[in-house]
């Protein structure tokens, strides 16, 4: 990843935050409970919303992000253990997570199926799986639109996929998914679901 967009990352997103977003992320926030993941922590901008975790661990592979988000980090109201490390390989033990929260980060992940896979290794069977994404659109012209922007697009935004059907891959996946909410012309979704693998034995 490159430097530049971690350091604009936060000004950029600060209109669209408060226009809508802030919302969305308080709602997941406070859903979050028991011992939390957080996949892709980004600067930090998820933090300030838990309110019934025991303990979030926020993975971030981005130095420059992780530093950025050091200050949320210290102002968070549950404790919070920042780490270096990436979805598709998560440095974590099986069955570990009561949820794990995802927000604008799945389009960027190399290989989003390994992660899904690690997700649903770490989490407990039946634990909340949140996620808040962008994702492909269904309309015709804003498909094509996404399809025709993307490879710019992940060159100026260190590997954004614009097209990614993130959707499709968590429904192909060993997630139950239980309810999908659209935003801004279906470009946005919130997707809950859980982990439906058996209880070992």
């Amino acid at each position: 990843m490159g430097k530049w967009f971690p350091r604009i990352y936060d000004i950029a997103m600060r209109p669209i935050e408060r226009s809508g977003f802030k919302k969305i992320r308080t709602k997941l926030g406070k859903e979050a409970n028991g011992r939390v993941l957080e996949v892709g922590s980004g600067t930090g901008i998820n933090f300030p919303y838990y309110r019934n975790a025991i303990r979030v661990d926020a993975i971030e592979p981005n130095s420059i992000m992780r530093e950025k988000s050091l200050r949320r980090l210290e102002r968070a109201r549950v404790p919070i253990q920042l780490s270096n490390a990436r979805a598709e390989s998560l440095p974590f033990a099986d069955d570990t997570f009561d949820t794990v929260l995802a927000t604008l980060v799945f389009c960027t992940i190399p290989n989003p199926v390994k992660a899904i896979q690690e997700i649903e290794r770490v989490s407990k069977p039946g634990a909340k799986v949140l996620f808040f994404e962008h994702v492909r659109v269904e309309q015709p012209f804003l498909r094509k639109t996404q399809d025709l922007l993307t490879p710019l697009w992940k060159k100026l935004c260190d590997g954004c996929h614009l097209n990614r059907d993130t959707l499709a891959l968590l429904k192909q996946s060993n997630l139950e998914v239980t309810e999908v909410k659209y935003y801004y012309n279906q470009i946005f979704v919130v997707v809950k679901s859980f982990n439906n693998k058996s209880n070992k034995l």
